[in-house]
């Protein structure tokens, strides 16, 4: 799994006018899924997003986690995330995981986040045309990979 994080003032996704998910300061996470992601990656990945200390503390330094701010995660998927550029100028796709595996893995990730979080999340609708508008806070973007852990 591969996602890009970032802190935000507030987010949402919009899905053909209507607004499927909308959150005030908190996370903007957006994933892409693979064949070779499983369980693991799931908790592992969930355990870092909630954990992850990018928030500023009381002396302006990034020592907070969205659980320690009492923020809001947006879950929205993006299988452009393992587009590959190596030939030509048209990227290959071939890496993302097609819907019958990726919408499940999506939904489990979306699952562990709310229980890790103790609270709701709000998500876009996997694979629609969606409208994400975001006020990025920093910026502060991170981008994490599962088979790395980094």
């Amino acid at each position: 799994m591969r996602v890009v994080i970032q802190r935000v003032s507030r987010a949402s996704v919009t899905v053909d006018g209507a607004v499927t998910g909308k959150i005030g300061a908190g996370l903007l996470v957006l994933l892409g899924v693979e064949d070779a992601d499983s369980e693991e990656d799931i908790q592992w990945l969930s355990s870092k997003i909630i954990n992850l200390r990018i928030f500023n503390d009381e002396a302006g330094v990034m020592n907070r986690s969205v659980i320690d701010v009492g923020g809001d995660i947006l879950l929205v998927s993006q299988f452009t995330l393992h587009a590959s550029t190596k030939k030509g100028n048209r990227p290959s796709y071939i890496r993302a995981s097609k819907p019958p595996f990726a919408i499940p893995m999506y939904e489990k990730l979306m699952g562990q986040l709310q229980k890790d979080l103790g609270k709701n999340i709000a998500a876009g609708i996997f694979g629609a045309d969606m409208k994400v508008e975001l006020l990025n806070d920093g910026p502060v973007t991170i981008i994490i990979d599962s088979k790395n852990k980094e």
